[in-house]
């Protein structure tokens, strides 16, 4: 029986955790409803936003009538994953065609991971402001290669200086969600996987009309 390896990828969500520094991206609010001793039972409203922690954007997320969460195929979501351990780059790197050509050769590839080991800026500025990431150009190559999810241990696979109010706001994810992939952001742990490819689970809330939801994600790895 072969064995199996178990990672989580997902952070946990707690209040006061990282989130994008903009309005329409809210902070994570926990407010204990349900007490021990007064109502004997424990719960707990939570307030957070579709794009908190570890989570999945929908094409809608871009796409005015792009398809939304709780119609994303489980196909998709789980399923062999080719991870590329770019690692070794420096901060605010930009990974062009012949980065992920070299990697990925001619071998069909329908889920991609992005290992950079950002998730060790985590909680810092510099998260959200230096991360590596892919080109335009790389974008619709990946597109054009039948790549149907992409995921990553950064915030974004855009350039971080290309946000709302410049002239070229968030292209990659244009381009990617324009064509229908899911992007999966915000993982973590990628330095626990030793294998060039895993089995991926990813496992969004299922959100009515949801342009993104948080997921639990996790990476199988198989040995002998």
């Amino acid at each position: 029986m072969k064995q199996r390896k178990i990672i989580d990828l997902t952070y946990s969500i707690s209040e006061g955790m990282t989130t994008f520094p903009v309005h329409w991206h809210p902070p994570v609010e926990i407010t204990i409803l349900g007490r021990h001793g007064i109502e004997n039972r424990e719960t707990r409203k939570i307030t957070l936003g579709t794009h908190t922690g570890t989570h999945c954007d929908a094409p809608r997320h871009f796409v005015p009538k792009g398809n939304t969460v709780e119609n994303l195929s489980l196909d998709t979501l789980i399923g062999q994953a080719r991870v590329l351990d770019f690692s070794h780059i420096l901060p605010f790197t930009e990974l062009g065609i012949d980065d992920l050509s070299s990697r990925i050769g001619d071998r069909p590839c329908e889920r991609l991971i992005l290992r950079f080991d950002w998730d060790k800026h985590w909680g810092t500025l510099r998260y959200y402001s230096d991360h590596p990431f892919i080109s335009e150009d790389a974008a619709q190559w990946l597109v054009d290669r039948g790549v149907k999810l992409l995921a990553m241990d950064s915030p974004m696979p855009d350039n971080p200086k290309n946000g709302r109010g410049t002239p070229n706001d968030s292209p990659v994810h244009k381009i990617t969600l324009n064509a229908g992939m899911i992007l999966v952001e915000y993982l973590c742990n990628l330095s626990s996987i030793t294998a060039e490819e895993v089995e991926l689970i990813v496992m969004p809330l299922k959100i009515q009309e949801g342009d993104g939801a948080p997921v639990r994600c996790v990476a199988i790895e198989y040995g002998s």
